[in-house]
């Protein structure tokens, strides 16, 4: 049996890991975007990794050369220390290619061994990848044809025994086949019924859901298709960041058409969402969206209105949102975003996990171009006043957010943020 790699191994190890590390510490870890909530375990797993380089021997694992920094040697700065923001990611799934110190770190805490050790005496199924043979599923497939060929020669053999014992019979088989005839014009008739009546209900979703109410012209799907930039000054509404004031972000927005509705793809500094858009009537559109997880459950749902009637760089639009703030201080907001267009074609390419990434302390995303050429973007929190265009500063200051309950102190003005 292989062991699994990659994402679907540190997914399970880390969900592992997890389990574990709530029964014995006895304290519940919020799975949510915030990489402070996984500090505690990855300190803990950061020990175990530091300690890799004398552990090859003992504990089965892969050798890893020792650290030559003799500076800084407290967390985060070891060589292998491990970040929370590195169990998010790869918890969640977004990590193709795990760092091996982190996988031997998750074995070493789950099972005492490094995955060396585990893979010569593996004791979880659950990180075994079942094996599967083409050579047994070809030879169970002869013997089954051979088997059925076997029973319709048998039954040819009968059936022209019995006709030629007896003729008589020959009208209670036509009767038999007369009685099937009408049993398969019954199904028929139950099918297509089924078929209508689920084609009607469809329809009714459709009207009382308005759900592609109008098609548009291939004029509107250029117009709305291809890879744009949303700022957004969510970040002001979050009152667990005391340095909030005129804290703005963007995100980059791919948007592929698709049968009469677009496909919405949104990447965002520290999450990503997911939804489809459609136009509602001539250049007006709604854009549905909510946070990209593993489990399918929709999670912080959003919805935009945009109108493209206008030939302007910057479009701004309206959206019932969130504040994506921690635990219980997520909360619905209204709010002001910008969207800009930047063009259309080629693929989009996340990059995390990187030296790069470390070095600007954000999540890198490259657009490559069909022309062959790539773009880059750093998606970070920045402030307001340092934005080049006049125009997005009087669009995405706190002006731009409504709280769903008016609050005091939570959108901080020039006033109030130094109070």
């Amino acid at each position: 049996m292989k062991i699994k790699t990659g994402k679907e191994e540190i997914v399970y190890l880390l969900t592992k890991v997890v389990e574990k590390y709530e029964q014995t510490t006895g304290h519940k870890i919020t799975l949510n975007t915030n990489r402070k909530n996984y500090e505690d375990l990855a300190k803990l797993l950061s020990d175990i990794s530091n300690e890799l380089p004398h552990t090859a021997h003992i504990l089965n694992h892969e050798k890893y050369p020792a650290s030559l920094n003799t500076e800084k040697l407290e967390y985060p700065y070891r060589k292998y220390d491990i970040t929370g923001g590195q169990i998010k990611d790869a918890y969640n799934g977004i990590v193709a290619s795990p760092r091996p110190f982190l996988v031997d770190a998750c074995y070493i805490y789950l099972f005492g061994t490094g995955r060396k050790g585990f893979e010569e005496n593996p004791v979880d199924e659950g990180l075994l990848v079942t094996e599967f043979s083409p050579g047994n599923e070809l030879e169970t497939y002869k013997k089954e044809q051979e088997t059925l060929k076997a029973r319709i020669s048998r039954y040819e053999m009968e059936r022209e025994t019995l006709l030629t014992q007896n003729r008589s019979k020959f009208t209670k088989q036509k009767r038999a086949l007369l009685a099937l005839l009408f049993a398969l014009l019954a199904v028929s008739f139950f099918t297509t019924y089924k078929w209508l009546r689920l084609k009607n209900e469809w329809s009714m979703v459709k009207k009382d859901m308005n759900v592609l109410p109008y098609q548009p012209t291939q004029a509107e799907i250029d117009s709305l298709e291809g890879i744009w930039l949303c700022y957004t000054g969510s970040p002001q509404a979050r009152s667990s960041d005391p340095n909030r004031f005129h804290q703005v972000v963007f995100n980059v927005v791919h948007i592929e058409y698709k049968d009469g509705y677009f496909i919405y793809n949104r990447y965002g500094a520290n999450f990503n969402h997911t939804g489809y858009a459609q136009y509602e009537a001539p250049y007006l559109v709604s854009l549905h969206s909510h946070i990209k997880n593993n489990t399918g459950a929709i999670e912080s749902p959003r919805h935009s209105l945009m109108q493209l009637n206008k030939e302007t760089r910057f479009i701004p639009i309206i959206s019932a949102s969130w504040n994506f703030d921690v635990g219980s201080l997520n909360n619905i907001v209204g709010i002001r975003e910008v969207y800009v267009k930047e063009g259309k074609g080629g693929t989009i390419e996340e990059v995390i996990n990187t030296v790069e990434n470390a070095s600007c302390k954000c999540k890198i995303v490259n657009w490559h171009q069909a022309n062959g050429s790539v773009k880059t973007f750093y998606l970070k929190n920045q402030m307001l006043d340092n934005l080049r265009e006049a125009t997005l500063k009087n669009l995405l200051d706190e002006k731009s957010i409504i709280l769903r309950e008016p609050q005091e102190g939570v959108i901080l003005s020039a006033d109030t943020s130094h109070k």
